[in-house]
């Protein structure tokens, strides 16, 4: 005889390691809008690529995005800062070797007074605080627009998205 109290089972019903299984996955990175008291945009250059970035980088498996930024921000310059407000997250679909979708969250890190950067030369070979319109040339196309996004965002005091990097 049948229990009333317990649902039927259904015929869609998939179990949870298989359903998550097939769920969609992304990559996760992470960066942050530093400024100086001119208004300047902290900038990075990788040594494994030609274009500029703007600090931070990948999560890691299980990180959350914030640690991710800020343990990136502490090894590859030396500095530790508190992020503030979520200013962009972007979107982008897999590209080349990229196969998985990339969800980038830019924070706002703030302005640095005074604060000496130690550059961690094994992944990047120089840095820079630029004004916004040099910045934007020395970034990626998909990257260049997120400068302007996120200092509108900071002012506005709000988060944008931007899906696929427009």
């Amino acid at each position: 005889m049948t229990d009333p109290t317990v649902p039927a089972a259904s015929s869609t019903w998939v179990e949870p390691e298989i359903y998550y299984a097939g769920l969609a996955t992304v990559h996760v990175a992470a960066g942050a809008l530093i400024t100086d008291e001119n208004g300047h945009v902290l900038l990075v250059k990788p040594n494994y690529q030609p274009y500029w970035l703007v600090p931070g980088g990948m999560a890691e498996e299980g990180e959350a995005p914030e640690d991710a930024c800020v343990r990136e921000l502490d090894e590859e310059l030396g500095i530790s800062i508190r992020l503030g407000r979520l200013l962009t997250v972007d979107w982008a679909p897999p590209y080349g070797y990229r196969t998985r979708p990339l969800v980038h969250l830019l924070f706002d890190g703030g302005t640095l007074r005074d604060t000496p950067i130690r550059l961690q030369t094994a992944e990047l070979d120089d840095h820079a605080f630029v004004p916004v319109d040099r910045a934007v040339t020395m970034l990626s196309s998909a990257t260049a627009a997120r400068i302007p996004a996120a200092l509108a965002a900071r002012e506005r005091q709000t988060t944008v998205y931007r899906p696929t990097g427009v």
